[in-house]
């Protein structure tokens, strides 16, 4: 080979390498933003926007989706982080820092001369045995009662006993059926709200008013709940149509329909009428005067939880339209309905459906409200992923346990992938790493005291306590995490990794063709 080709071999290698380098550094600009937020001894991150608004949290996924990224790859991080709260309600920062630190791995590892291909064969081999290493170590949680199903409410709470026990008490109301259907979320249930008192409680909190102060702010005994899935108005008609004259007896007819509609509600005894989206003056007027109390705009997912806690069908505007005996099937029972003047909500309690908790956790100013409802939420998914998938240590000790594990398979694999094994070594290091680094000590003494603990003891629960810097049992005291959550933090961190690393060009897109057009 010629000193030209040479030359010109080595560019393409140099602008290959350039990409991944580019890519790597802006996922270590997002790692770095949230893995010292990591375990007990995490701090806080301050955001701030451009209007002077702070947001002060501790919560991974909330500093991931505030901060300002603009780089491709960082909203790739950004978007698994996101997905990651969305399947498990918590992990999102073990599964940021795992995956920045699989990519730095990989890169150091193609800058050395190892194919990319091979790293990314490697990397889906440990994976492969991280994951199933993770899966054998889950224990069952089959009972609601069982002391774990706190402790991992606690550790995922960041301690906050209060909020453990709201959680726990909330999942001790739903039942362990609910807790395991896939649509249900635990967190769903979790409302935070400024000078509120702390409680769990059978029912559900409607987050609006009654539509005008004439209406009724208590309803007790039978009360029956209408929930539509629409306006609460006449149905249209073109303005095309309205001009003309058929068209206009059209329109009068249809208001005398709706009236009648409506009065048929007040016959029925209807008590309570939750709206998706706007209510007619006219329907507000009779209503009103018939003491029923209405709630307009209600968000979709308080509509559902209403409807399933009271026994109610969600109804369509032209479901009105029925007979009586009809929409009597529609009707849920409450058997208490509150307007709480103070919180400017309205609670629905004693639903004859099926059981539907409330979490209200209270807070002191509104600069703590936000903070609160995401530590409430990181619990009650933590305890929800826990209930569908087990238990395993906390800590980062399984995660250290598993990477001498992963290490083992290196001797079988052939040929250079066997490096790639190494990202995944490396990432499963990071937990245990960060959190001790967070604590304060330093973190290749206290890995090198948890890897000869363990490999002495052969339990994979030893870790670190953060308070006294000492090799402690995990699972003895209390330090657990849901097998779910790690399972799929690791997977997530794996995707993300695999996705940067294959990037060798970055190309920057042409504007659309419409847009040129219309310059033109």
């Amino acid at each position: 080979m010629s000193l030209k080709q040479q030359a010109a071999q080595g560019a393409d290698i140099n602008e290959r390498l350039a990409a991944l380098t580019t890519n790597a550094q802006a996922v270590r600009a997002i790692t770095a933003a949230v893995e010292g937020t990591l375990g007990p001894k995490g701090l806080d991150t301050m955001l701030v926007d451009n209007f002077g608004e702070v947001v002060i949290t501790n919560d991974g996924v909330t500093i991931l989706t505030r901060m300002e990224a603009e780089h491709p790859a960082a909203r790739m991080l950004i978007n698994i982080a996101k997905a990651q709260d969305e399947e498990v309600g918590d992990g999102t920062t073990t599964a940021t820092v795992m995956a920045g630190h699989m990519v730095a791995t990989g890169v150091e590892l193609v800058s050395r001369g190892v194919p990319v291909a091979r790293v990314i064969e490697g990397l889906r081999l440990g994976l492969r045995r991280a994951l199933e290493l993770i899966r054998s170590a889950a224990r069952p949680v089959t009972d609601l009662n069982d002391p774990r199903v706190r402790q991992v409410a606690l550790v995922a709470g960041r301690e906050h006993q209060d909020i453990a026990d709201l959680i726990v008490g909330a999942a001790g109301l739903v039942g362990l059926e609910k807790l395991k259907e896939p649509d249900f979320k635990l967190a769903d249930t979790v409302l935070a709200v400024e000078g509120a008192e702390s409680e769990v409680f059978l029912g559900v909190i409607i987050n609006k008013e009654p539509m005008n102060r004439q209406m009724p702010r208590e309803r007790t005994g039978e009360v029956r709940v209408l929930v539509i899935d629409d306006a609460l108005e006449p149905e249209e008609i073109e303005d095309e149509a309205l001009a003309t004259e058929a068209g206009f007896a059209r329109y009068l007819q249809l208001q005398d329909e709706f009236r009648a509609n409506v009065q048929k509600l007040v016959a029925l005894g209807v008590g309570l009428i939750l709206v998706d989206r706007g209510v007619a003056s006219a329907a507000e007027e009779i209503l009103t005067d018939a003491g029923v109390m209405v709630i307009q705009r209600v968000l979709n997912r308080e509509l559902r939880r209403a409807a399933e806690h009271t026994g109610a069908r969600m109804i369509k505007r032209t479901g009105l339209k029925k007979d009586p005996a009809d929409l009597e099937r529609f009707l849920g029972r409450a058997g208490e309905v509150r307007h709480d003047t103070k919180l400017e909500r309205v609670r629905i309690t004693a639903g004859r459906g099926k059981p539907m908790a409330t979490v209200l956790v209270g807070a002191a100013t509104e600069e703590v409200v936000g903070e609160r409802e995401r530590i409430a939420k990181d619990a009650a998914g933590a305890v929800q992923s826990a209930i569908r998938g087990g238990v395993v240590p906390g800590g980062g000790a399984l995660e250290l346990w598993a990477s001498r594990e992963v290490e083992k398979v290196r001797a079988g694999v052939k040929g250079m992938a066997a490096y790639g094994v190494d990202c995944v070594v490396e990432a499963l290091r990071r937990p245990l790493a960060q959190i001790v680094a967070n604590a304060g000590f330093n973190p290749l003494e206290k890995i090198g005291d948890v890897n000869a603990a363990q490999a002495a003891s052969g339990k994979n629960s030893l870790g670190i306590n953060c308070d006294t810097g000492e090799v402690e049992d995990m699972e003895a005291a209390g330090v657990l995490d849901p097998a779910l959550v790690k399972i799929y933090a690791l997977k997530a961190a794996g995707e993300v990794a695999e996705a940067i690393l294959r990037i060798d060009t970055i190309i920057k897109k042409r504007e659309d063709y419409k847009d040129n057009k219309n310059k033109e």
